[in-house]
């Protein structure tokens, strides 16, 4: 007598199947990745790095090497401007900065022409003694012992008895101004001729200074330079400690 064959009923989970449950745990293998495949994928990314530095670098240097003069030679001057104010300070002994504020105007006169030492090479080019606010003629001076040489020097320029020499950009080139044989150059401060080193001289508030080499127009020009404005100084405000301010 045969023996009756059961099928499953509804109810019975289909893991109780023979082979089930094994299906049911199996997972998929992970993929097998080559060895190879590593160092190929990592040098890809470093020659993309090496590429991009080396297409920088190149844009870099050929902008230096395309402006190599001019960008050396604003270093070098910039740096020299530094060092030699500094050696000033310590040769004339200046003060501290702010220990002094004066201004005093000054008119150079070079074949007829005023020079403008509003424009930007002569602006702002030390920080004891300078030009500023684009004018012409101004001199702002910020500490005590402070000569003219030191404003000469920031903005490059050097008189002689006989001649004016100027440097108007970084170059080393000069451009002279030299009197003939027979005249000299002309220094007046305040309406006085002044016979010793200019570049030595202190200004003091409300000084007039000319430096010209035509001597047939001294009066013309010191007519001028009178007209120039100073500016006063601000004066500081006294504080009653008894007392509350309000501003």
């Amino acid at each position: 007598m045969s023996e009756d064959k059961t099928l499953p009923k509804e109810t019975d989970s289909d893991y109780s199947l023979p082979g089930r449950f094994e299906e049911s745990n199996f997972g998929y293998p992970e993929p097998i990745v080559s060895q190879e495949d590593v160092p190929k994928s990592r040098s890809k990314g470093i020659l993309i790095a090496v590429i991009t530095f080396t297409i920088v670098s190149a844009g870099f240097f050929s902008y230096y090497f395309l402006n190599q003069s001019e960008i050396d030679s604003q270093i070098v001057q910039n740096t020299l401007n530094l060092s030699l104010e500094q050696i000033l300070v310590d040769q004339y002994n200046v003060g501290k900065y702010g220990s002094d504020h004066s201004h005093a105007a000054i008119l150079l006169v070079l074949e007829g022409e005023q020079l403008n030492f509003g424009l930007p090479q002569f602006q702002l080019s030390s920080k004891y003694i300078h030009f500023e606010d684009h004018n012409p003629y101004l001199i702002h001076k910020h500490a005590t012992g402070v000569p003219l040489k030191m404003l000469f020097t920031s903005i490059g320029l050097s008189i002689t008895q006989d001649c004016v020499l100027l440097k108007y950009d970084f170059s080393n080139n000069m451009n002279e101004f030299c009197a003939d044989s027979k005249k000299r150059v002309q220094v007046y401060v305040n309406n006085e001729k002044f016979q010793s080193d200019i570049s030595e001289y202190e200004i003091k508030h409300n000084d007039r200074i000319l430096i010209t080499i035509d001597d047939k127009s001294i009066s013309k020009h010191l007519k001028y330079l009178n007209s120039f404005e100073i500016f006063d100084i601000p004066k500081k405000p006294s504080i009653n400690s008894e007392k509350e301010i309000f501003i």
